[in-house]
């Protein structure tokens, strides 16, 4: 018997998104009829309400695809590809493609080594974690403001590794000084986004971590401990 099938967790996540997908992609393929008929046309208001559901049913469907891929990575269904990748290159390519929050005027610089760091992993699966850590820092910011993505090839526990703390510039230092618990994933809006990019970065023997809130202080009101995020990933 595989893993996967001896798995109650695995198992229940497999019939969700079994369950999920055919009702889904049947209201979605039904809208997006509506939208094409010409014979009898919607009016503008009926339009309107039909994208609306339309983008609905996207939004779902892509979420059903991330609860697969959990369920997948949780069970060992798929593996994490093993190929040569530069670390600071993925970063520096996801950074620039980062549109999250530009409407507030909240920008995203890279800063750190121009130096490549090589590792053996998964260069597509690392994007996608990436991207979902800087898109959860900058949903936090009010507008305007200079998010840094710091990056430092350290020793930590005494392996090379490639630590990059995503924090507001002005909170940088101390979001990097702090005690360091894991990071939340509990936040709308993302999906499961954070829940994904931290079996990504698990799976490369990293981890996906946050600073403690200051003495006395929750995360509500501790900006540094809500809006920052550190990435470990030991490179040997």
């Amino acid at each position: 018997m595989s893993t996967a099938a001896a798995d109650p967790h695995a198992q229940l996540i497999s019939l969700a998104v079994h369950e999920l997908r055919t009702p889904v992609g049947v209201v979605s393929g039904y809208l997006r009829m509506l939208l094409r008929d010409e014979e009898e046309p919607l009016t503008p208001r009926q339009r309107r309400m039909v994208e609306d559901a339309d983008k609905s049913c996207t939004r779902m469907a892509a979420l059903i695809a991330e609860l697969s891929e959990v369920g997948k990575l949780d069970a060992g269904i798929v593996r994490l590809a093993g190929q040569p990748i530069d670390l600071m290159a993925i970063v520096r390519d996801v950074a620039a493609h980062m549109h999250e929050a530009s409407e507030r005027d909240v920008r995203l610089t890279v800063r750190g080594t121009s130096d490549p760091v090589p590792v053996t992993g998964d260069a597509a699966r690392l994007r996608t974690a990436f991207d979902a850590v800087f898109r959860a820092v900058l949903r936090e910011r009010p507008g305007p403001a200079t998010v840094l993505a710091d990056c430092r090839r350290v020793t930590v526990d005494g392996v090379d590794s490639f630590v990059v703390v995503v924090a507001d510039e002005s909170d940088l230092n101390e979001a990097a000084s702090r005690v360091r618990r894991p990071f939340s994933e509990g936040r709308g809006g993302l999906g499961l986004a954070l829940p994904l990019a931290r079996r990504v970065i698990e799976g490369h023997r990293g981890r996906l971590q946050a600073p403690q809130p200051a003495d006395g202080r929750t995360d509500s009101d501790d900006r540094i401990a809500r809006s920052s995020v550190i990435v470990t990933i030991p490179l040997g």
